[in-house]
Formats: structure tokens, C-alpha cells, sequence
């Protein structure tokens, strides 16, 4: 014969708690609901969804204006690697700028870090003076810098006959170069130097001042105690000042309008003129969505090489 198993009737007291315990997770799920859905809506809305709308375009020879949208596969990534040396230029241009801008910014920064942090009676002057730049406008800031290498410059030549001055800052292919690397670095180097100094502010003195009682020099405190324990802080740093160069727009545009002769266009540039100017929306949109690429790819990499030096140290 087989078992039989008695169960008794469920408690009233344990089917109270069950009801209880279903409604605290309804309730708690619209709580999360209200709190996120919104933001996560608005993400879906203006991130993700013409993201996906620009994955499509770029395979389509989409002028940006007629109803008619004509799918070409891979056509429009065909021309860009095979016949459209003006996106490649402007790419080499992009990728020396971010390296020359990132090592220059971030030296600068650092360095104004180091000198704030310092038991100065005008720090927290100096520390706005530093950051000001990063609250101008790019469009403005790069006007305003053109009037002071196109104008300032020249008459500081004329008087001085320095040859610094009157060297032709946005009118040759080399001196533009640097000329765009200074003005990005003299922008966003007070930005950067807000990060480090948070980062220097967090070093307990303890460390430093029984280094210092070993006989250490102010050069083995800065390479062996202080920049391992902020290597969190140049992870920050470098990723923002990477993306910042690789999608430099407004400077570009307002100091040299990506001349002379295309020699510093940078990518971002040469994809509004390619998506707005030309109308052709469908090869603008492939090269954009390459940019993404290429940009997700250098900052994974450096966030990766970063992350690991922090362990190490």
C-alpha cells in the first residue's frame, strides 16, 4: 500500500503573510518603477533609440530630407575605406590631437594641483582664476583666442620682432596643429586640475610625513606615495580629456574652420559636413557610427591599461 501523506489546511495566519509579502513586492517594484522608469525612459528616448536609428541610416543612401529612403548595405563603409581620404586625413588629424592634448592637458593640470595644494594664501583664488576657462563657451573661446593669434600675436611681433609672434599661427598646416592643442589644453587643464586636487586632498599626510623622516626627497613622495594612491583620479582624467579630444567640434571650427586645406579637420567636422552641407546623411551616419567605434575602443583600452596599473600599485 502507498503512503498517504495528510496535509492540514493552510494557516490563516501564514496566508496573511504570503498576501503581505506579495504586496510589499508589488509595492516595492512601482516604487522602483517611479524612481527609475522616468530617467530610463528618457535614456531609451534620446540615447538609445537614435543610436538605433543611426545603425539603420548609415546603411541607406538617406539624403536627410526626401521621404525615400534607399537601402544600400555596406556600400556607404565601402567608400569610406576605399575612396574617402578626406575622413581618413581627418582621422590621423583627430588621433595626433587627442594624444597631444591629453599628454599636454593633464601635465598641466597636475602640475596646478601640486601648486594648490600647497599651503598657498591665494589657492582658492588661483583655483578660479584656473578654472574659469572651462566655464567659456567653446564657440566663444575660439573666437576669442583667433582675435589673439591672428591680431594680438602680430602686434606683439611688430613691437617685439620676436619670432614667436609673428609666426602665422592659423594660416600654416604645423602652427595650427599647436595652436588648437594650446587653446584645448588652456580650456579644460582647470577642469582636470579640480579632479586631482580632490585626489590629492584625500592622501593622508601620515604617510608623507614618516617618508619624509626615512629621508625621502620631494621626487620619491611624488613617484612612490602620492601618484600610486591618485592613480584612481588620472583614470578619470584621461578618459574625459580622450573623449573631449577625439569629439573636439566648436574649437576646431570657430579657430581654423578645419583649414588650411582640410589639414586640421577633425572627424567630427568632416561628419557634419559630410551629413549637413553635402546631404548626404546616409555615408555621414556610417562614419559616425565608425567614430563610435574607434572612441569606445580607445578609452576601453585606457580605462583597462589604467585599472590595472592601479592594482599593480
Amino acid at each position: 500500500m502507498e503512503p498517504t501523506i495528510k496535509t492540514g489546511p493552510v494557516s490563516t495566519q501564514a496566508q496573511i503573510k504570503a498576501v503581505s509579502k506579495r504586496k510589499f513586492k508589488y509595492k516595492s517594484l512601482l516604487t522602483y518603477a517611479a524612481f527609475v522608469g522616468p530617467a530610463l525612459l528618457f535614456f531609451l528616448v534620446i540615447q538609445i533609440l537614435p543610436f538605433l536609428m543611426g545603425v539603420y541610416y548609415s546603411f541607406t543612401s538617406w539624403n536627410g530630407v526626401s521621404s525615400v529612403v534607399e537601402w544600400v548595405g555596406f556600400e556607404n563603409y565601402k567608400q569610406i575605406f576605399t575612396n574617402d581620404k578626406t575622413f581618413l586625413n581627418s582621422f590621423m588629424f583627430t588621433t595626433k590631437f587627442m594624444f597631444a592634448a591629453v599628454i599636454i592637458s593633464n601635465l598641466i593640470g597636475f602640475g596646478f594641483a601640486l601648486l594648490l595644494n600647497a599651503a598657498l594664501k591665494t589657492r582658492n583664488i588661483l583655483r578660479t582664476v584656473f578654472f574659469i576657462p572651462n566655464v567659456i563657451g567653446g564657440l566663444l573661446l575660439g573666437f576669442i583666442w583667433q582675435f589673439i593669434f591672428v591680431k594680438g600675436f602680430a602686434s606683439v611681433g611688430n613691437m617685439t620682432d620676436i619670432a614667436f609672434f609673428k609666426m602665422p599661427w592659423l594660416g600654416d598646416e604645423k602652427t595650427a596643429f599647436w595652436g588648437i592643442v594650446i587653446v584645448f589644453a588652456w580650456q579644460i587643464s582647470g577642469y582636470m586640475m579640480v579632479i586631482y586636487v580632490a585626489a590629492l586632498q584625500g592622501v593622508d599626510n601620515s604617510l608623507l610625513e614618516a617618508a619624509k623622516i626615512d629621508g625621502a626627497s620631494n621626487w620619491t613622495l611624488l613617484t612612490k606615495i602620492i601618484i600610486p594612491l591618485i592613480l584612481p583620479a588620472f583614470t578619470i582624467c584621461f578618459f574625459l580629456t580622450i573623449s573631449m579630444a577625439f569629439k573636439i567640434f566648436d574649437l576646431n571650427i570657430s579657430l581654423t574652420g578645419g583649414g588650411p586645406f582640410n589639414s586640421t579637420q577633425s572627424v567630427a567636422i568632416n561628419i557634419y559636413q559630410e551629413a549637413f552641407q553635402n546631404n548626404r546623411y546616409g555615408l555621414g551616419t556610417a562614419k559616425s557610427i565608425l567614430f563610435f567605434v574607434v572612441v569606445a575602443i580607445f578609452t576601453t583600452f585606457q580605462v583597462m591599461m589604467t585599472k590595472k596599473k592601479e592594482v599593480e600599485a
